[in-house]
C-alpha cells in the first residue's frame, strides 16, 4: 500500500466510522443518560477518529490540495454515514442521500479535474 491516495482514502474511511459513531451512536445507546455522559463517550471515540484523520490528511496533502482533501473527506463521510444510518441507527433510506451524493460527485469533479498537485 504505497499509494498516498489509497492510504488517505483508507485512513479517512476508518476515521469516518469512528467520527460517525462519536457523533450519532450516543443517540441510540445513551439517549437515557445525561448529555455530559454522552459527550464524554463521544470524545473518547473521537480520539480514535483523530488518530486516523490527522495522518490521512498529512499523507493526502502530499498529492492533494486542501480543497481536494476536503471534498474527498465529504465524499467519504457520506459513503460511511449512509450505511451506518440505515443499518445501525435504523434510519429510513432516503432519496435525498442520492441527491447529496450526486452534488458531492459534482464538487469532486470540479476540484479534481485539474489533477493532483505535484509536491
Amino acid at each position: 500500500m504505497s499509494s498516498p491516495i489509497l492510504k488517505t482514502v483508507l485512513l479517512l474511511c476508518a476515521s469516518n466510522v469512528f467520527m460517525t459513531l462519536a457523533w450519532y451512536a450516543h443517540l441510540k445507546e445513551l439517549g437515557h443518560r445525561p448529555w455530559i455522559v454522552a459527550a464524554l463517550f463521544s470524545w473518547g471515540i473521537a480520539l480514535f477518529e483523530y488518530l486516523l484523520q490527522v495522518p490521512a490528511n498529512r499523507i493526502g496533502h502530499t498529492v492533494m490540495t486542501i480543497g481536494q482533501l476536503k471534498i474527498l473527506q465529504e465524499v467519504v463521510t457520506l459513503s460511511v454515514f449512509v450505511p451506518i444510518a440505515v443499518f445501525y441507527l435504523r434510519e429510513p433510506v432516503k432519496l435525498d442521500y442520492l441527491w447529496a451524493g450526486l452534488c458531492l460527485c459534482g464538487a469532486a469533479f470540479f476540484l479534481f479535474r485539474g489533477g493532483l498537485v505535484a509536491r
